[in-house]
């Protein structure tokens, strides 16, 4: 092969590298990135979240996914009454169930809540066990005779109180909260949301500085 066909052959193989460097720049060039679909939030406050305190339709709202057995949640609650009584009007307050399997009651005294919510007394269970959590959390056995004493001490209808803890749907109802607060994002007790937004609690006054910031 004498040395001009070897020049032709290299210069053939040069252009066609040039040719398809060429044609994948153009193509990259006309491209355009596809739609990205928009993150999705879903409403932490659903239909059937138990609403505390209703301030309207255009209110706050402040939903917390709590564990009845969580010192923290306890430690929380007088902060909660507080709030609600001064933002009393501007601002829904509801409560979300998300029991930690870690506590051993917490299941329990959920749907001991749910019961009492049944017959309309969701708020005077949820307080009565926030008021005695030092007498039965971090129990190592169930406790579910004492939140049965605590529902006859409330007025609760005792035939009705026992079919709905023994009906498989009251449990469902509690684990219904625990999966939608997971998908939320919801790893620990309390958790709170503040129209929606979770909130980075370091201290006990960020919530009411939460508040304040979608008040104004």
């Amino acid at each position: 092969m004498n040395s001009n066909v070897r020049v032709a052959i290299v210069l053939s193989g040069v252009i066609v590298i040039v040719v398809v460097a060429f044609v994948i720049v153009a193509i990259a060039q006309n491209q355009q990135p596809g739609p990205v679909a928009a993150p999705t939030a879903a409403p932490a406050l659903s239909e059937d979240s138990h609403i505390l305190q209703d301030a309207g339709e255009d209110a706050v709202t402040v939903v917390e996914f709590l564990d009845f057995e969580c010192e923290a949640c306890g430690a929380f609650y007088p902060v909660v009454e507080g709030l609600r009584a001064e933002y009393a009007g501007e601002v829904t307050f509801a409560i979300r169930y998300f029991p930690l399997p870690s506590h051993y009651n917490s299941r329990n005294a959920a749907v001991a809540v749910e019961a009492a919510a049944q017959q309309g007394q969701l708020e005077a269970m949820y307080s009565r066990l926030f008021q005695t959590q030092s007498e039965w959390g971090e129990a190592q056995e169930s406790r579910a005779p004492l939140f049965r004493q605590f529902a006859e001490e409330i007025g609760l209808d005792m035939a009705d109180y026992d079919a709905a803890i023994a009906d498989p749907a009251t449990l469902q109802r509690v684990k219904s909260d625990y999966d939608e607060g997971v998908s939320l994002g919801v790893s620990s007790t309390p958790t709170f949301f503040v129209n929606d937004q979770m909130v980075q609690m370091d201290s006990f006054d960020d919530l009411q500085n939460a508040i304040e910031a979608e008040l104004n």
